[in-house]
C-alpha cells in the first residue's frame, strides 16, 4: 500500500541549523530513491504479470486449437475407415450396388463437412485454406450452357500519378455452376375470329394447335417432366403432386396417372420397334427382377417380373446402337422368356437361371434354339461366396485365372469380333484349359456338400455357356450390361410399390424402356420426350417412325 508524502513547512525547515537542515535533505532524497525502485519493482511485477497471462492465454489458444484439429483428424480417419470399409471391405461387410452408392455420398459429405470446418478454422487464424477436391475437378462445361458475364471493375481506376484512367493489362476469369429454380408458366392460346363487317362472308378463324391431351391442361414439356422424374428419377407420382402443391398448383395424383396413361399409349409404337429391330440382331442380353403389384382380388401384394432384354454391341464395335427394353409378366417361368423372344434366333447371354434352358431346346417355340451363354461375372461370385473367412487356396487359384482372363477382355474390348476371337484362341483358350483342368480335379477331392464343392459344381454345369465366348467374338464374358440396366429398377421398387396391377406393370414396362435407351445412348430424356411427343402430337407418320428413336435424336442443343 503506498505510503502518502508527508508536507514539510518550508519556513520551519529553513529555521533548522544548517546540518540538520542538510541531514533531512539527504534522508528525503534516499526516501525519494527508494520510492522510485519501488515503483519499478511493481511495475516489473506488473508486466511480469501481464505477460504470464499473455502466455497462458496463447498456450490454451494453442492447446485449444490442437484439441480441435485432432477432433477433426480424428472424426477424418473414422470417416475414411467407414468409406474404405464400405468400397473395399470383404464381402460380408459389403453393401448392395445401390446401398453402397447411398454410404458413399453420405460419408463424402460428411468428409467435406469436415473439410470445411478445417478450413474455416485456418481461415480465422489468418491462414490459407488448403484446396479443396471440388476445386481441382476440371470445369469443362458443356458449350450449350448460356453464359452470364459479370465483370467487377475496381473501385478506382483513375492513375494516381494524375495521367487520367489506366489501361486495362489483362483480366482473371472464374466459372461456377449455377441454377435457376424450375418455374412453371401458363401457355395461353388465343385464336381471334375473324368475319365481314358486312355480313356477306362466314367466320375465319384458326384450327386450334394439337396436343397430345386434347383439352387438357398439361403442354408437352410437362408431360415430359412428370415421365422422367416418374420413370428416370425414381420419383412417384404422389409427390410429384405434392410438389405442384408446393408452387400452389393442385394436380391430384390420378390427374398426372391419366397423363402418364396417355403418354405411354402414344409411345408404345416406339418400344414395339425396338423390340424388333433388337430381335434382328444376332446376340443379345436378358435378365429379370422381381416387380411386386398389388393383386385387388386377395387385398395384398404378388409377385411380378420385369424381364430385360438389352442389346448392346460396342464391346465388339457394332455399329447397331443399344437398346434396353423391358417387358413386365406376372411370372418368373420360362415360358415368358419364351414368348419375349418370338423369332430370335442367335446366342443370348444369361444367368444360370434353369428357365432359361427351354429356349435352348430344338422343340422351342418361336425358332431355332438358342446357344445359351453363360456369365463369369456370376460364377466369380459363387466362388466368393463359398470361401471361408480364413481363406481359401482353391478360391484363391480359380480367381486368379479368372481375373487373367477378365484383364486380356480389357484389352479386346472394342475391337472387332475377328481380332477378339484371335486374341481369345491364342491367350485365353489355353487358360480355360488349365483352369477346366484344376476345376475337375478339385471336384474329385472336394466333398459335393461342401460350399467350395457346390461353387466348382456350378462352374462345371454351365461349362459350355462359360466357353462360349471363345468361338464368338460377339459374345461377352458376363452379363453386366443388362445387369446394369436392371439396377435401377430397384430404386423404384424401394420409393414406392411398382405397379397396381398387372396392366400398370406393362405401362411402366413401356416408359421405362425408352428412358433406359436414351440414357445407354447418351441422349438426355427429357429433351428426346419432349421433342417425340411434340412430333407425335402433330401428327408424325407412322412410316418414319424410326425418325423418332432415342438414337436418331439430334443432340444439338
Amino acid at each position: 500500500m503506498d505510503m502518502p508524502t508527508p508536507v514539510v513547512d518550508p519556513a520551519r525547515l529553513a529555521a533548522l541549523p544548517a546540518d540538520l537542515r542538510g541531514l533531512f535533505e539527504a534522508q528525503q532524497a534516499m526516501l525519494g530513491a527508494e520510492r522510485r525502485r519501488a515503483d519499478r519493482e511493481h511495475q516489473r511485477a506488473h508486466e511480469e504479470h501481464q505477460r504470464a497471462e499473455h502466455e497462458r492465454a496463447a498456450r490454451l489458444h494453442v492447446e485449444s486449437e490442437l484439441a480441435a484439429f485432432k477432433e477433426t483428424v480424428e472424426r477424418l480417419e473414422l470417416l475414411v475407415k467407414e468409406y474404405e470399409r464400405a468400397r473395399f471391405g470383404k464381402r460380408s461387410e459389403k453393401f448392395n450396388p445401390d446401398q453402397l452408392q447411398l454410404v458413399l455420398e453420405e460419408i463424402e459429405i460428411a468428409i467435406a463437412e469436415v473439410q470445411e470446418q478445417a478450413n474455416e478454422q485456418a481461415r480465422g487464424a489468418g491462414k490459407s485454406a488448403p484446396a479443396r477436391r471440388s476445386s481441382r475437378a476440371a470445369r469443362a462445361f458443356p458449350a450449350h450452357l448460356p453464359r452470364v458475364v459479370t465483370v467487377v471493375e475496381p473501385e478506382i481506376v483513375d492513375c494516381p500519378c494524375g495521367c487520367g484512367r489506366m489501361a486495362v493489362i489483362g483480366e482473371d476469369r472464374s466459372c461456377r455452376l449455377d441454377v435457376t429454380a424450375a418455374q412453371y408458366r401458363v401457355i395461353e392460346t388465343v385464336r381471334p375470329r375473324y368475319a365481314c363487317s358486312c355480313g356477306s362472308a362466314g367466320v375465319s378463324q384458326a384450327p386450334a394447335p394439337a396436343h397430345l391431351v386434347e383439352n387438357g391442361v398439361p403442354t408437352e414439356a410437362l408431360l415430359a417432366q412428370v415421365a422422367v422424374a416418374k420413370f428416370s428419377e425414381h420419383m412417384p407420382l404422389y409427390r410429384q403432386s405434392q410438389v405442384f402443391a408446393r408452387h400452389g398448383i393442385l394436380l391430384d395424383r390420378a390427374v398426372l396417372a391419366d397423363w402418364m396413361g396417355t403418354v405411354a399409349f402414344h409411345l408404345a409404337p416406339l418400344v414395339e420397334r425396338m423390340g424388333a429391330l433388337m430381335k434382328q440382331s444376332g446376340r443379345l442380353f436378358m435378365d429379370e427382377t422381381r416387380a411386386p403389384v398389388l393383386d385387388p382380388g386377395r387385398g395384398r401384394t404378388k409377385t411380378g417380373y420385369l424381364w430385360t432384354v438389352v442389346r448392346d454391341d460396342r464391346g465388339h464395335a457394332g455399329a447397331d446402337p443399344p437398346i434396353v427394353v423391358y417387358h413386365y409378366a406376372p411370372g418368373r417361368g420360362g415360358a415368358h422368356a419364351e414368348r419375349i423372344l418370338e423369332s430370335f434366333d442367335g446366342v443370348l447371354q444369361v444367368d444360370g437361371y434353369a428357365g432359361y434352358h427351354r429356349l435352348a431346346r430344338p422343340d422351342r417355340t418361336g425358332g431355332a434354339p438358342l446357344r445359351l451363354a453363360a456369365c463369369w461375372s456370376h460364377s466369380r461370385r459363387e466362388i466368393i461366396a463359398a470361401t471361408p473367412k480364413a481363406g481359401s487356396p482353391v478360391a484363391d487359384a480359380v480367381l486368379a485365372r479368372i481375373a487373367a482372363l477378365y484383364a486380356i477382355e480389357k484389352e479386346i474390348r472394342g475391337k472387332d469380333p475377328t481380332t477378339r476371337q484371335a486374341v481369345r484362341a491364342e491367350r485365353s483358350r489355353p487358360l480355360i484349359v488349365e483352369l477346366e483342368t484344376f476345376l475337375r480335379a478339385q471336384a474329385a477331392r472336394l466333398s459335393s456338400g461342401s460350399g467350395m464343392g457346390k461353387a466348382i459344381a456350378y462352374l462345371l454345369n454351365h461349362w459350355d455357356g462359360l466357353i462360349l465366348f471363345l468361338d464368338d467374338g460377339r459374345v461377352e464374358m458376363d452379363t453386366n450390361p443388362v445387369e446394369n440396366q436392371i439396377r435401377p429398377l430397384t430404386l423404384t421398387r424401394k420409393n414406392a410399390l411398382f405397379a397396381g396391377h398387372d396392366e400398370g406393370g406393362r405401362t411402366w414396362a413401356r416408359l421405362a424402356s425408352l428412358i433406359a435407351t436414351c440414357k445407354i445412348n447418351s441422349v438426355e430424356p427429357y429433351a428426346w420426350m419432349k421433342t417425340t411427343l411434340e412430333a407425335i402430337a402433330q401428327g408424325h407418320p407412322q412410316a418414319r417412325i424410326d425418325e423418332l428413336m432415342p438414337w436418331a435424336f439430334d443432340r444439338t442443343p
